[in-house]
């Protein structure tokens, strides 16, 4: 039997947003909320060493759906359930404190993730080696330009082995040279049989070829899951004629 590693069940996200107001009522009481649903009742598995793919427009509800399977947001209404399983979330910019330095932003990153102290020290040379932000490891995460930004949140991500990881359309980091170096680490960590993946990609042709299956989202709800070539053909269709 296949082991379970993430059980979503009837997953609600909401966004509550201010009505658009004139300089001259941004004080006053009264003002309107309104309540942007985001995700509406999703529920999937993911079983262990499974690579699933989430596509859908903008505004779908796929990076909602990863914020919340990797804790920094929490649902409304439904459940999440890893199974006790760690997890890490590879997106630009999330998850950073800018005014504390790289090197106390590992210790942190890796904390949340669910490390000892001692584990995470054991690996911060080989994340500052592969980072190649020198001694800017040492400065405030809040003078990085996004270059560095990313190396860094990469290298954390790519160094502490977690049992699921999370991925939001990336891999854009650094020079020519590191991104083949990133996207070399990224490729040896989705393709680990032991290692659970839900991905976010723009490239249809990489979801077809790493991908066990496709869960498309829209409008925060589930429109179809299935095959990648299933599912991706159908979704094609779908933008074609939205277009």
């Amino acid at each position: 039997m296949m082991e379970k590693t993430i059980e979503v069940k009837n997953l609600k996200i909401n966004y509550r947003t201010m009505e658009p107001a004139k300089v001259t009522k941004l004080f006053k009481k009264g003002r309107r909320v309104n309540l942007e649903h985001a995700v509406k009742g999703v529920s999937f598995d993911v079983y262990k060493g499974e690579i699933v793919g989430l596509v859908g427009q903008n505004g779908s509800g796929k990076s909602t759906t990863l914020r919340c399977l990797a804790g920094i947001i929490s649902p409304d209404e439904g459940e999440v359930n890893l199974f006790g399983n760690s997890v890490s979330l590879l997106a630009i910019g999330v998850g950073f404190q800018k005014e504390l330095t790289g090197r106390a932003n590992i210790m942190l990153s890796g904390l949340l993730m669910g490390f000892t102290e001692k584990e995470i020290k054991s690996k911060m040379k080989e994340i500052i080696e592969f980072s190649e932000l020198g001694k800017y490891i040492n400065k405030p995460v809040g003078s990085y330009s996004s270059g560095m930004h990313s190396r860094l949140a990469f290298a954390i991500t790519a160094i502490l082995d977690t049992d699921i990881l999370l991925v939001d359309e990336v891999l854009s980091v650094g020079d020519a040279r590191f991104k083949k170096k990133s996207h070399q680490k990224m490729k040896e960590l989705i393709m680990d049989k032991d290692r659970t993946v839900i991905m976010i990609s723009h490239s249809l042709d990489t979801m077809k070829k790493m991908c066990d299956r496709i869960i498309w989202l829209h409008e925060g709800e589930i429109n179809m899951v299935g095959k990648p070539k299933e599912v991706l053909a159908k979704y094609e269709e779908f933008m074609t004629g939205e277009k």
